[in-house]
């Protein structure tokens, strides 16, 4: 009995001796609860080695890579719950012209009451609707002096030609809001994360919009076209989800599409874009990121930009 008791023990002080101290504070910080012990020391095991890769991709640029509330999935889990790993190949809309803006500005639309809280789309690969939702909030504000939030979840359970919790393009939620008539309110619509029974209702629409375009791929369009509205982009996120703060430089993403954001702004001095992401505001830069804005196409920004049309 007393043999067993210390060996017990003994086990105890090698597992606890183990145990990542980081990983303790990121269960405290984020409430992490795991079913048993084998669930822990697998999560534990992931975060390690996410950390292993925070560590390298910080040390490739500016941004600073960490523990963040995902930092106890693997990348496939974390892709195939919040991102769009298999979309379909993008059709470029028609390709809009804007009044050409001076080099050396910067824009941020918050400043100018034109874009809404911080949303999150939970475990559901539906940032393609909060993307199309988030810039036609901004148009309609543009256009009506209103800033109405609408609902995503509209078009994750309308939608039916595009893939709801599975992904799509911002484009064609576009194209289904054009047909339906407009968006409902967030309001009479809330959000579920998950695909429903479609439930839309014309009484309910807080925001119409009449066509979309697509703005070329160089960054002088790109912020000529951001002087007018806050944009629709779509990017490579794959290593996003460790992002603590810091300009994300093209050392440190790819250029493989799986999520899309809202560009609300840019600053020449700083050289960077600024996006607003759908995970919720612990997130990031309160839920907000910064790209490198040096023409690197960082994290593939430039190449799937759109915007509707009030």
């Amino acid at each position: 009995m007393q043999f067993t008791l210390l060996l017990l023990a003994l086990v105890a002080t090698v597992l606890s001796a183990n145990i990542h101290p980081e990983f303790l504070s990121f269960m405290t910080k984020y409430n992490k609860v795991y079913n048993n012990d084998v669930e822990f020391l697998k999560r534990m095991e992931i975060f390690k080695n996410n950390m292993a890769l925070a560590a390298e991709w910080s040390h490739q640029g500016e941004a600073q890579f960490g523990a963040t509330e995902f930092a106890d999935m693997t990348p496939e889990e974390f892709a195939e719950l919040y991102l769009m790993p298999n979309l379909p190949e993008y059709e470029r809309p028609e390709v809009a012209s804007y009044p050409e803006v001076a080099a050396g500005g910067s824009i941020d639309w918050r400043t100018k009451g034109a874009v809404t809280a911080v949303k999150n789309q939970g475990q559901c690969g539906s940032c393609w609707a909060f993307s199309a939702t988030e810039n036609l909030e901004s148009v309609n504000f543009l256009a009506t002096g209103q800033l109405v939030t609408l609902a995503p979840q509209q078009i994750v359970d309308c939608d039916s030609a595009w893939y709801g919790c599975s992904g799509g393009w911002p484009y064609g939620a576009f194209q289904y809001l054009i047909s339906f008539g407009g968006q409902d309110t967030e309001s009479s619509y809330p959000y579920k994360a998950v695909q429903g029974t479609c439930v839309a209702n014309k009484a309910n629409i807080g925001a119409t919009i009449s066509s979309y375009k697509s703005i070329g791929k160089s960054d002088g369009e790109i912020v000529n076209a951001l002087n007018t509205a806050p944009l629709s982009v779509c990017v490579d996120a794959s290593r996003w989800y460790l992002y603590q703060g810091g300009v994300i430089q093209a050392s440190q993403c790819g250029k493989s599409i799986d999520h899309c954001v809202q560009l609300i702004g840019y600053n020449d001095d700083g050289a960077y874009w600024l996006l607003r992401n759908s995970w919720g505001t612990s997130w990031g830069e309160n839920g907000l990121l910064r790209l490198q804005k040096s023409g690197q196409d960082t994290c593939a920004m430039n190449d799937a930009v759109t915007t509707a049309v009030h």
